[in-house]
């Protein structure tokens, strides 16, 4: 969960970089709340579930962007490359082969390395 509330307590900020880990379990986690606030509304008759879903999203969609982004910048690419999801398929694998790459294990234009163990050249 300290990776979870990690990407939540750096809301707006656009720069550094972000481990696998941070990324995978801000996602994974945001996944299966919205899953279950879906089969809740699904399974009962109550519209304040779905209204929660919305109100979850809306607050997690900033934080999202920018978990995004800063692990595009730990494999060592911009964060215009985000906008490969609008390409259907082939953008969407891309960027997910982006995401799953491991960092580069030293010092890029866009910070320190963030597990902190360097690899000289």
């Amino acid at each position: 969960m300290k990776w979870y509330f990690k990407v939540i307590w750096q809301y707006f900020d656009f720069t550094g970089r972000a481990r696998r880990k941070e990324f995978w379990v801000f996602t994974l986690c945001n996944i299966f709340i919205l899953w279950a606030l879906s089969s809740i509304d699904t399974y009962t008759e109550n519209e304040y579930f779905s209204i929660a879903a919305y109100i979850f999203f809306a607050l997690i969609f900033i934080p999202s962007i920018t978990v995004s982004l800063r692990r595009l910048h730990d494999v060592g690419k911009t964060g215009w490359n985000l906008l490969l999801i609008l390409i259907p398929i082939i953008g969407w694998l891309w960027l997910l082969m982006l995401l799953w790459f491991v960092g580069e294990p030293r010092a890029n234009k866009w910070g320190a390395y963030p597990k902190g163990i360097e690899v000289s050249e």
